[in-house]
């Protein structure tokens, strides 16, 4: 690495003790409705970011009062599939800690938003109690981790979700912090390779993102992130996975230093490969990802400055064998296949249309009521898709009719018949929470669709 300067979030992050910081401290302190601003940093890698509303600043500020701050917590769903159970407590949390409203955003995660300092522990905490966790979440870490639902190729859904999941268990962060700061563990004393064998005190440059796809569907979008892997399926069995690393669409306005990147596929792993080449790309990134300057610090641009061969190597070196050439694999497809699919087990999956990823109740649309329901006599699950809708998913023969009725009571049934422009938009949050945001996104959506249409 160049003798350049390390970025400001590389000395918060060797300072914090494994992302301790003075966090604990911090939410003692009811003095204010703020953390500390180092915190604010280390507060990403526990799944959650402090916010303000920003429609109130300007009153506050009129009237001498800080922001109206709260917090944002993102719950990590690997794979994007959650339990009936799990559905349940999230709806409750959002009732009784946030807004009133769940977020499924396009990682396959869930977000609440208007979370005050003084609930952000008793949340977090019950959030763990539903076996869901927000570690990694947010932060300079592997995030969730996403795979494509496919519940019309149910075996082999099943087999590559399987591998969402070890991967982000494998990749978890180690440190006790987290238990610690929002369960209340016991503090213990460990070495620095017990703490984080993976990622060490540092962590990684930037946040990185891994993807799992089943052709012919690339929903989760294998080319716009850190690493993806592609199922390659020969006479019906799942032989293994294609690695395609590099990828990233983001850029910063006016910084030509910055820009999209499509990922170059590169090699080919099998089934029981696929965690250990995660844990390996993830490495080459922490050794040689740039830590001077965090708009080129993300894993697509190690691998323009390096170029894909030379990260092929690096990862095969770290590997200790070569991984095999790319398999043939063709994609189809990147949306959701709306209305009732049938599997070949003869369960039943429905995809639903959500409004910008919001679940909410309104006067005229009580969905998030009716979800409630469906979940309260639900024996299968729910998937998070990647255009922030959701799939009423492995629906028993037997459980149908009473789901379908349910559907009706609340409405919800014909939730896909939209336009095409409604069933293919996407927003962020934006305003009033995002402190990032320029401009509306959200909460203009259905408007501007409307005026569009």
């Amino acid at each position: 690495m160049s003798e350049k300067k390390l970025s400001a979030n590389e000395y918060i992050k060797i300072d914090s003790n494994y992302l301790r910081g003075t966090i604990a401290e911090g939410l003692a302190d009811l003095s204010t409705g703020s953390m500390p601003e180092n915190d604010q940093q280390l507060l990403k890698f526990h799944g959650t970011y402090e916010q303000d509303d920003r429609d109130l600043r300007a009153n506050r500020r009129k009237h001498k009062l800080e922001k109206a701050y709260s917090f944002m917590i993102r719950i990590r769903v690997p794979g994007g599939v959650a339990t009936p159970h799990q559905w349940l407590e999230t709806d409750r949390l959002a009732t009784q800690f946030a807004n009133g409203t769940i977020k499924l955003t396009t990682r396959q995660a869930f977000q609440f938003h208007g979370i005050i300092k003084t609930n952000l522990k008793r949340t977090i905490a019950e959030i763990n109690q539903a076996a869901m966790d927000t570690i990694a979440a947010c932060g300079d870490v592997n995030r969730n981790v996403m795979c494509n639902p496919n519940p019309y190729q149910s075996e082999i859904h099943a087999q590559a979700l399987k591998a969402a999941q070890d991967i982000s268990a494998h990749l978890t962060p180690q440190t006790r912090a987290y238990h610690e700061i929002w369960l209340d563990g016991e503090k213990v004393e460990s070495s620095e390779e017990e703490v984080e064998p993976i990622y060490g005190k540092t962590y990684l440059p930037r946040k990185f993102k891994i993807t799992i796809a089943v052709p012919p569907s690339n929903d989760v979008d294998i080319y716009a992130n850190c690493l993806s892997f592609i199922a390659i399926v020969e006479n019906d069995k799942l032989v293994g996975y294609n690695v395609a690393v590099g990828g990233g669409m983001g850029s910063t306005h006016g910084n030509e230093a910055t820009y999209p990147r499509i990922a170059d596929v590169i090699a080919f792993c099998t089934p029981e490969q696929v965690v250990d080449v995660a844990e390996k790309v993830v490495l080459v990134q922490r050794d040689f990802g740039d830590r001077t300057d965090r708009k080129h610090s993300r894993f697509k641009y190690t691998v323009d400055d390096h170029g894909p061969a030379w990260i092929l190597a690096k990862i095969n070196e770290y590997l200790g064998y070569e991984l095999q050439p790319v398999r043939d694999f063709k994609f189809e497809n990147n949306g959701d296949r709306y209305g009732w699919v049938e599997d070949p087990n003869g369960n039943s999956h429905l995809t639903l249309y959500i409004s910008g990823g919001r679940v909410l109740d309104t006067l005229s649309y009580p969905m998030r009521t009716g979800l409630r329901e469906i979940a309260k006599v639900h024996d299968g699950d729910f998937r998070l898709t990647a255009n922030q809708n959701l799939i009423i998913a492995n629906v028993s023969p037997a459980k149908r009719p009473e789901i379908e009725k349910l559907l009706e009571q609340y409405g919800i049934k014909d939730s896909h018949l939209q336009s095409g422009l409604r069933l293919n938009s996407l927003a962020c949050v934006a305003l009033p929470t995002c402190g990032l945001s320029l401009a509306e996104a959200e909460r203009f959506l259905p408007s501007v669709l409307t005026e569009l249409e």
